[in-house]
């Protein structure tokens, strides 16, 4: 039964009517134009010429319309929407953009005579991505069929009409969404399917099970393409294909994390292990292929190592956390994933392998031009603390920052497809937002009542969704920080969640042995 708040007491009235009554200064906006030069929040580089602007327009809409029109993008159809950033902390180059632009403090600012409208203010920007993604709003399917809980879930590259499951079954399974109906059941396993991994061309999935071995699928016939991988003397914790401009014709390869504390590099057309990567002393939680052919590990031996996946040799050893590493992420995580496919998905496949590995290529380039210039890694342990590396800098082995806040282990963490927002989750039941140049702290998303155990982005990097605990999950404004969306529909924890490529869909999976789809 719902508690009733009892009515206001006479105080609470007459304090209220007095307050009502009060009249609200507003600070008058000065006379003046304020000289500006957008600059790239990324590379620093001068956007247009420098020009003059009253300081009463100076609102992001405003800026943003002019910046369109010094680039020359006059047509409506051509204008690109633009993030600023507060130039107050970066007078000096423009970069290490940090803080949402703000007209108020730019009026403080001239009004207190911290600046005055014959200095330069340098602005940071970074154009949006072009597509919005909607929020989800219900769900449109709940498909039964796994005999035990969800562990795992991801949609095809291709399209987000495929979604496959692995679970407590033995089983992973592959799920039409545009009908909400099962495709095909991959059986073969004889134990817990705990990862799977869909290669960047969305022609073979990849399942990682606890008897030990790595078995291979055709998503569009849902036959297995040869035997199991054999070679791990433990369970498989961690899959990873190695990206699509950097594949051998006709040699696709996989890594594999396992508990037995090694790594493996697959050749997937032979069935043989590549190389073995010796060197943790403990399970190896999460593994990643860098778009420079370089493999990032996390262990439950404390380190974070990084390896050359083309020779299997030890590049570093990233040594700062004082407990369990739990998961790692690169800021190129989501382009290496989806290879040549963009939000277009199928519409926009390019006609050779030349130019799909050329297309490929490019997704990286411009991925790593938004974060900074370099493939930035963040990891997340049980010592409830987060550090950001820049391991092709000057100084590969010591963090960029160590981000605190989080008051229980990490469970997982992401960056975002722009690659300039980082989110982490745990079990203090918190969601926090990190900037991803510099590893400050940006806000804390609450909400859930149970720990999160998984977050993901939206493929425009403006929405996140979360999996609880609770039973429910969460649709974030990024930007505000704001919950848009609370959904509820799973009967036990939510243990696995993802977006898909073209944003359409989210599909999430847990302890209920349901499969939810989600639309807007």
């Amino acid at each position: 039964m719902a508690t009733v708040l009892p009515p206001p007491s006479k105080r609470q009235r007459r304090e209220e009517n007095e307050r009502a009554a009060t009249t609200i200064s507003l600070p008058q906006i000065p006379d003046g134009l304020q000289r500006i030069q957008f600059r790239d929040a990324d590379t620093g580089a001068p956007q247009g010429p420098v020009v003059s602007v009253a300081l009463a327009d100076l609102s992001p809409k405003n800026l943003s319309l002019l910046l369109n029109s010094l680039l020359g993008h006059t047509d409506p159809a051509d204008r690109l929407p633009y993030r600023f950033y507060n130039p107050l902390t970066n007078k000096d180059d423009g970069q290490s953009a940090s803080g949402e632009f703000s007209q108020e403090q730019i009026i403080k600012a001239y009004i207190d005579g911290t600046t005055t409208t014959e200095l330069q203010l340098n602005i940071p920007c970074r154009a949006e991505a072009i597509f919005r993604v909607n929020p989800i709003t219900r769900c449109s399917s709940s498909i039964s069929g796994h005999g035990e809980a969800i562990l795992t879930a991801a949609f095809s590259p291709a399209t987000s009409t495929r979604l496959a499951t692995g679970g407590g079954d033995k089983t992973a399974r592959i799920w039409d969404c545009e009908t909400g109906t099962p495709l095909f059941t991959l059986k073969g396993h004889t134990g817990w399917v705990l990862t799977l991994a869909w290669s960047p061309d969305g022609k073979i999935l990849a399942t990682g099970s606890m008897d030990n071995t790595i078995r291979l699928w055709d998503p569009a016939t849902g036959l297995p393409l040869g035997g199991p991988l054999k070679g791990h003397t433990k369970w498989i914790t961690s899959l990873t294909w190695e990206p699509y401009h950097l594949i051998q014709p006709g040699r696709p390869r996989l890594a594999s994390a396992s508990k037995d504390s090694t790594i493996r590099i697959w050749d997937v057309v032979s069935g043989h292990t590549d190389l073995a990567l010796t060197g943790h002393k403990n399970s190896v939680a999460c593994v990643k292929w860098g778009g420079s052919g370089w493999l990032y590990t996390c262990s439950q031996d404390r380190t974070v190592k990084i390896w050359s996946a083309a020779t299997g040799k030890l590049v570093h050893s990233l040594e700062s956390h004082a407990h369990w590493v739990n998961h790692l992420a690169l800021s190129t995580d989501h382009v290496l994933k989806s290879g040549f496919y963009d939000e277009k998905g199928l519409k926009s496949i390019p006609a050779t392998p030349e130019a799909k590995r050329e297309k490929a290529l490019q997704r990286y380039n411009t991925a790593l031009a938004s974060a900074g210039g370099a493939e930035r890694l963040v990891t997340a342990s049980d010592d409830c603390t987060m550090y950001l590396w820049n391991p092709s800098g000057a100084t590969p082995t010591k963090p960029v920052q160590r981000m605190i806040g989080h008051q229980k282990p990490i469970n997982h963490l992401a960056f975002s497809p722009s690659g300039t927002t980082i989110a982490s989750c745990g079990f203090d039941n918190h969601v926090k937002l990190w900037d991803a140049a510099t590893g400050t702290f940006i806000s804390t998303l609450r909400g859930h009542v149970g720990s999160v155990y998984m977050c993901c982005f939206s493929p425009d990097s403006r929405l996140l969704v979360t999996a609880s605990k609770d039973t429910t999950i969460k649709v974030w404004d990024v930007r505000t920080g704001k919950l848009r969306e609370n959904l509820p529909g799973h009967a036990d924890e939510v243990y696995a969640v993802d977006w898909g490529g073209d944003g359409e869909r989210v599909g999430s999976g847990g302890r209920d042995k349901a499969v939810r789809i989600w639309r807007n």
